[in-house]
């Protein structure tokens, strides 16, 4: 029964991937239909699914938070505002748009989730494109690849990445010295594919300037408060855990969303309802379902009996299995997005690495707080890299992909799966190439 159940998880999983890849229908009620088939199916029970849900409620708090605080603010104008400056900046070049939204991103993204900066930054890009008379969706991509780069800047940068160091008790401190320079390079590397993949943009040129549009600033008051509000919750983003009583970032930003409402219904700007309805339904109720999807492979076993094959296919070989784990658990990124995916992974990792003898039964401790031996710490830097890089390859392969597709649709144009699929394959070969010489300079020769 339990063999029939965790063949039937991995069909619905793969059957899910692969129609989301053929866009035959849309991604967040192929995912649904996926996860409910899992419960109709009696793999898992619906208090279970709603528990693999509750597990990743952090994620999906700060999302909800983020998009509330982003969409009570659209009444100001601020973001078309903004939109005009940047392009001002930029004197009309497509070359300097494109570095200067790499400029933009990339130091935001060394201290917020990369998910968050997504949905602060990208309603800027649709009026910055209109302006400039180019499509919105390329610079959006560009955005998440160096959102998802960025993110291995430093050790909070992206939830995966962080998700990995916690749970192998890696410092921030310890995390700059060894990694940071790789996500130099990973975001170094999206810089060299500019004037390739995004050459029409790169060669574009708004000569008159004068003829953009200079669109105003609404509620200056109420910008002024919300400004505060902002600051505040960018602050506690940053020192809120670190606080005597810790604050998550979950409950940070919908604290923030819940002073952002409060300020639009007493000024009048907009109604709460209306911002709650324009909130992205669907990307929330995409990632709940595909954390029950995950749930299912976790519950029948599929994921626990990986770790075994691990074992039998790398042995003790930490370089061959540093290299192994990069490109595969990149090339597993691009189709799982990489939260799920990690939180999947690293339990199987630990369990690998006690099966073989390169470290002792105490590190499966959930409370263990002690050092992992330094010869397998290469190991989870290699998942790090392939579940952060990875998520450029495709459309659902991070959580700020899906995000910036639910941006686009709600700005008029879907990001196609095939259209992702042009840009960040050769993305994530390249980061993934160069992510593996710098492991082995770095960690493993």
């Amino acid at each position: 029964m339990e063999n029939w159940q965790a063949i039937f998880s991995v069909i619905i999983f793969v059957t899910v991937i692969v129609l989301i890849m053929m866009e035959w229908v849309h991604l967040t009620i192929v995912a649904l239909l996926g996860a409910l088939l899992l419960v109709f199916s009696n793999i898992m029970t619906l208090p279970e699914a709603v528990g693999y849900i509750g597990k990743s409620h952090g994620t999906l708090g700060l999302f909800f938070g983020v998009m509330v605080l982003v969409r009570a603010f659209e009444p100001t104008n601020i973001f078309s505002y903004i939109a005009t400056q940047i392009v001002i900046l930029a004197q009309g070049s497509g070359k300097k748009l494109l570095l200067g939204i790499v400029v933009l991103v990339t130091p935001i993204c060394a201290v917020l989730p990369n998910a968050t900066t997504v949905m602060l930054l990208a309603p800027l890009i649709p009026p910055m494109a209109q302006e400039i008379g180019v499509n919105f969706v390329p610079l959006l991509i560009l955005m998440v690849f160096v959102a998802n780069s960025a993110g291995l800047l430093t050790l909070v940068g992206d939830p995966a990445t962080f998700i990995v160091g916690d749970a192998v008790n890696i410092s921030f401190l310890d995390y700059l010295w060894n990694l940071s320079l790789g996500g130099v390079i990973a975001v170094a590397t999206v810089v060299c594919t500019l004037p390739f993949l995004f050459r029409k943009i790169w060669n574009t040129r708004l000569d008159d300037l004068a003829e953009l549009p200079h669109p105003e600033i609404n509620h200056p008051r109420v910008l002024m408060v919300g400004g505060v509000i902002v600051g505040f919750v960018l602050l506690f983003f940053v020192i809120g855990e670190s606080l005597p009583i810790p604050i998550s970032p979950a409950a940070v930003a919908l604290l923030g969303a819940a002073l952002a409402l409060l300020l639009s219904h007493h000024s009048r700007i907009d109604t709460v309802n209306n911002i709650l309805r324009d909130v992205d339904w669907s990307t929330l109720i995409f990632f709940m379902s595909i954390f029950v999807l995950i749930g299912g492979l976790d519950k029948t076993g599929v994921l626990k009996g990986l770790s075994g094959i691990l074992a039998i296919v790398l042995g003790k070989n930490i370089l061959l299995g540093s290299l192994v784990l990069l490109f595969s658990v990149g090339i597993l990124s691009s189709v799982i997005p990489n939260i799920p995916l990690v939180v999947a992974m690293v339990p199987l990792l630990k369990q690998y690495i006690v099966n073989v003898g390169l470290a002792p039964a105490e590190v499966l401790a959930s409370d263990y707080q002690g050092q992992f031996p330094p010869e397998v710490l290469p190991l989870f830097y290699a998942m790090m890299f392939g579940a952060t890089l990875g998520g450029n390859g495709t459309l659902v392969g991070a959580s700020s992909n899906i995000v910036a597709a639910g941006i686009s649709e709600q700005h008029g144009r879907r990001i196609s799966f095939k259209t992702f699929l042009h840009y960040g394959i050769p993305v994530m070969l390249l980061q993934l190439v160069t992510s593996a010489l710098y492991m082995l300079v770095r960690f493993l020769l």
